[in-house]
């Protein structure tokens, strides 16, 4: 008896997803909940875990395969056939290696599992030297030629023949001779994400009317006022400080300042957020994601720290929701944990702006006529001119300076 393995139900909007990777090869035991298969969407990665204990039977659709919600994509036989399965894939490896007449190392002398494993790598039998039986191939030949361990030493490169001297006027117009060398290409399809990062990267940059405004904050006194109370506040909310909650809670004010900012145009109407909604942009093996942090107005600088890091960490993993990363009122960049010192961020639509943070640098500014040396960062504000004028995103950076700058406004909500 056996129980279908299906997609799971897919988030509104999107139609269809790629299945990623398989963590399990037919005949495989699996536990119930273990996970058996990844799928990406547009925006996450969905597991699909085990609804038995059992083994894995056959594999409908591989990895690289469209896929739709609830489709049947493999199968689990239940844990009383479990010994028959695993019987059965034995006798077929076992009836391979007993194959030996006529038969060469790129044919009859691989089991399923060898073979998917260097379908997986592009690669054919013959191409890898086999350490069984009669030059019977395993997988850890092919892990072990994979990883550069059982390939052959190549072979050294053909002697390049040394010609006559040529004449010294001759020689001074020859290019010269340079040394062959391998010239590697690798091509991948581009994963569904990427795909749906460019695509909503490029229809912001087409389908709004987007400017950039810049400023810079001196940090040195929320750098010295860190200092003074890091350690207390990492024991007390067992998380470090670090600038981006000083950067939301400023935000968070300044969108209440400036309504526009915190707007959004839905077909011919502006819609106003009572709320702020905050996205942060946070990078993942598999592209950029925005989670968003609900109603931070309501936060403090401990909430606010706790649940980047708990996002982080999911965007790390490839477990974000497709509830944490929909909605958002206004979005907060942060290329200074990367080095980058300016930059123009592209806004995330249908939002009407995002606040881009920078590096902070010492650098000479003047203060009461005087050259001094401060901690300096650069900020960006991009912003959809079709709802914002350029007076209120000025005025909107010049809030979050000033707030940045004298934390204490903050506190004192001035």
């Amino acid at each position: 008896m056996s129980s279908e393995i299906k997609v799971p139900t897919l988030p509104e909007s999107i139609a269809d997803a790629l299945i990623v990777t398989w963590h399990k090869q037919e005949g495989d035991p699996v536990s119930r909940d273990e996970v058996l298969v990844d799928i990406e969407t547009d925006k996450v990665v969905l597991e699909v875990p085990a609804s038995e204990d059992g083994v894995l039977g056959k594999i409908i659709e591989p990895e690289g395969t469209t896929v739709a919600a609830h489709q049947v994509i493999g199968s689990i036989e239940a844990a009383g056939a479990a010994s028959t399965a695993t019987a059965a894939v034995q006798s077929a490896d076992t009836a391979a290696s007993n194959d030996e007449a006529g038969d060469d190392a790129s044919a009859g002398q691989t089991s399923p599992s060898v073979r998917k494993l260097l379908e997986k790598h592009g690669l054919q039998a013959a191409q890898v030297s086999g350490s069984g039986k009669n030059g019977r191939i395993s997988k850890e030949d092919v892990e072990a030629h994979v990883a550069g361990k059982g390939s052959a030493q190549a072979a050294p490169a053909p002697a390049v023949a040394k010609a006559a001297p040529a004449p010294a006027k001759a020689a001074a117009t020859q290019a010269p001779v340079m040394p062959e060398g391998e010239r590697v290409e690798k091509r991948v399809p581009m994963s569904r994400m990427r795909a749906r990062i460019a695509e909503r990267l490029l229809s912001a940059s087409q389908n709004t009317a987007m400017l950039t405004t810049f400023n810079e904050i001196d940090m040195s006194a929320f750098i010295a006022l860190r200092n003074q109370y890091k350690a207390q506040f990492e024991k007390s909310h067992a998380i470090k400080l670090g600038f981006m909650s000083i950067f939301l809670k400023a935000s968070t004010e300044a969108l209440k300042r400036y309504p526009d900012i915190n707007a959004s145009i839905d077909g011919d109407d502006v819609v106003y957020h009572g709320y702020c909604d905050i996205g942060v942009a946070v990078s993942s093996e598999r592209g950029l994601v925005v989670p968003v942090l609900r109603n931070t107005e309501y936060m403090s600088l401990a909430d606010i720290e706790k649940t980047i890091g708990v996002y982080a960490e999911k965007a790390r993993d490839g477990k974000l929701s497709m509830d944490e990363m929909t909605g958002g009122t206004f979005t907060v960049s942060n290329g200074g944990v990367f080095g980058s010192l300016l930059s123009t961020p592209i806004l995330n639509p249908p939002q009407s702006a995002i606040l881009g943070m920078h590096a902070t640098q010492d650098r000479p500014i003047a203060v009461n006529g005087e050259v001094v040396i401060r901690p300096m960062m650069y900020v960006a504000l991009s912003y959809d001119h079709r709802i914002v004028d350029g007076k209120g995103a000025v005025g909107f950076l010049k809030t979050i300076k000033e707030l940045v700058e004298d934390p204490a406004r903050i506190v004192f909500d001035l």
